[in-house]
């Protein structure tokens, strides 16, 4: 999860309750959706690329600080802020504040001399965040006494008013950036390499890129096309050479055998069709026939972890895993994909391998696969044990332990409406309106049934046409199920709100709201989709 969701639900949860704005909180709280995923760099000239992105990574451990100091800064007093008031320019010169060298910077970067951070023209002590850090001071310190620009270049998403105005919050004077004064300058732009998207993508995040299919198209195609499949990435897209590329497998610590892409493409082609929001087919080596030489009792290990080609800002990849038994279950259709929808992989989906890891969340389908290791631990992942879990209503971020609550494997029943959008005026037709829309489940549930109303549930209409995966096989339904339905409307209206949910084979349903299930981070949420639309007669 992206730390800035954090912040904004503490910073605007705060400033609420201290308005005593009770309604418009219950609004905060319920706005809060999160997406997910990947990356790894695996650079064209590996060695010498693959230096040059970790001189990028040394100083990029300051944003957790960055990005969590709004739940420190509240919980704990140290700073007064008010989102409404504070509307500073981040690193500009003040003419009434002290002006520091960048050796004098330097020299705080312990706690003793205070941790000193610079930005632009800015220089600002976090000395009282570092221990507090959520995630360890370890990483903070990798930045302390030097700039974060660097960091700033590859994590682009956080160049945010929030975030300037809580580094500003924290601000103790000027830098010197005359000749004397040895400034580190920004580098070039980490994100210039990443592919061209199609233009008709959603935008949520530019650097990095993170952009949704538009719903009218989702419903317009069993299969969706790469190029409009939807994409989460969480730092540069790495350009991977497919001459140097290797999969090390191993039992803990222990390499087994590291293979080639060719030596993966020797083992027999297998291809499923599996939705990962969005619905494609993949094709590669299945998981259970590169492990069988190994030999692996299953009662002897617990997890499969996957690590990819993308690091953090400490230098660890980023990772997830499953279950032993998942994973040596062929009727689990793990595959090690090299193909999607019949081509390639492309880059921004894992090339030149991803882990496909069908009726599971996101997260564990991991891109630009570069280890599976075979353990008794799960992934120590920041992803795997510190994120895209569930929680209680009632558990906020003061509240919040991680470590309680087991990771999310497989999705919830769910649907949605691609058509009509929200707004939308709807010609009547012989009394009825056309709605189309899409509905998956987990686990392999095959959806049996799609409900939708126009009168807040007085009455129901099933959609008469579902088109799923043909060749399926019972509890293997991994791809979503498009639907279409022509549900009537009484002619007196203009404006109907039209309802969906989906139930699935074990007859588990969606439930009618977010109210009773919503949680802190905005996962799992699966309750009626609802669309309001005009009706012209």
């Amino acid at each position: 999860m992206c730390w800035r969701v954090k912040i904004f639900y503490n910073l605007h949860k705060n400033y609420l309750n201290q308005k005593n704005n009770k309604k418009l909180l219950k609004i905060i709280n319920s706005c809060y959706t999160s997406h997910e995923y990947t990356t790894r760099g695996h650079q064209n000239n590996f060695t010498e690329n693959k230096s040059k992105y970790l001189q990028y990574s040394w100083k990029a451990g300051l944003i957790s600080s960055l990005i969590g100091v709004s739940y420190y800064l509240w919980k704990n007093e140290v700073y007064a802020l008010d989102l409404i008031t504070l509307k500073e320019t981040p690193g500009v010169k003040k003419s009434h504040l002290k002006t520091y060298t960048v050796e004098e910077v330097g020299k705080h970067d312990n706690e003793n001399d205070g941790i000193w951070v610079y930005y632009k023209e800015g220089v600002y002590d976090i000395t009282k965040f570092v221990l507090k850090h959520p995630g360890g001071p370890e990483k903070i310190m990798m930045a302390a006494g030097g700039s974060i620009e660097p960091f700033w270049m590859i994590f682009a998403n956080h160049n945010v008013s929030e975030i300037y105005q809580l580094l500003e919050s924290m601000r103790i004077g000027n830098l010197d950036i005359s000749k004397d004064s040895k400034k580190i300058e920004a580098t070039e732009d980490p994100y210039a390499n990443d592919p061209k998207r199609h233009k008709v993508l959603k935008v949520n995040g530019p650097k990095p890129f993170c952009g949704e299919t538009p719903g009218p198209l989702l419903c317009e195609s069993f299969l969706t096309p790469a190029d409009t499949f939807y994409v989460r990435n969480h730092l540069p897209v790495p350009e991977i050479d497919i001459k140097d590329y290797e999969l090390e497998i191993a039992i803990e610590d222990d390499t087994k055998k590291v293979i080639n892409f060719e030596n993966i493409k020797k083992y027999p082609k297998y291809t499923i069709t599996t939705a990962i929001m969005c619905n494609a087919s993949w094709s590669g080596a299945r998981l259970t026939d590169v492990l069988a030489d190994l030999k692996i009792n299953e009662d002897d290990w617990k997890h499969v972890q996957f690590e990819g080609y993308d690091l953090d800002p400490s230098g660890v990849p980023y990772g997830g895993s499953i279950p032993i038994s998942r994973a040596l279950d062929p009727r689990a259709d793990i595959i090690l994909a090299y193909e999607m929808n019949g081509e390639p992989i492309p880059r921004d989906h894992g090339y030149p391998i991803r882990a496909i890891v069908p009726g599971v969340v996101g997260a564990r389908n991991v891109k630009w696969l570069a280890k599976i290791v075979i353990s008794n631990e799960e992934s120590r992942s920041q992803f795997q044990r510190g994120d895209y879990k569930g929680f209680s209503p009632s558990v906020d971020w003061d509240t919040v332990d991680f470590s309680k609550s087991p990771a999310i494997l497989d999705m919830p029943v769910t649907s949605a409406i691609c058509t009509p959008t929200p707004g939308e005026i709807v010609k009547l037709k012989d009394g009825k309106i056309p709605v189309k829309g899409y509905a998956w489940s987990g686990g392999g549930k095959k959806i049996i049934r799609i409900d939708l109303t126009v009168d807040q549930g007085k009455t129901w209409h099933v959609a008469h046409q579902l088109i799923d995966d043909e060749n399926a096989k019972e509890g293997r339904h991994w791809s979503w199920t498009l639907w279409s339905a022509e549900i009537p409307i009484d002619v007196d209206k203009n404006e109907v709100e039209v309802w969906v949910k989906a139930v699935d084979a074990s007859y588990n349903v969606q439930p009618e709201s977010f109210e009773n299930i919503w949680n802190l981070r905005g996962l799992l949420c699966n309750a009626y989709h609802r669309v309001n639309v005009k009706v012209k007669k």
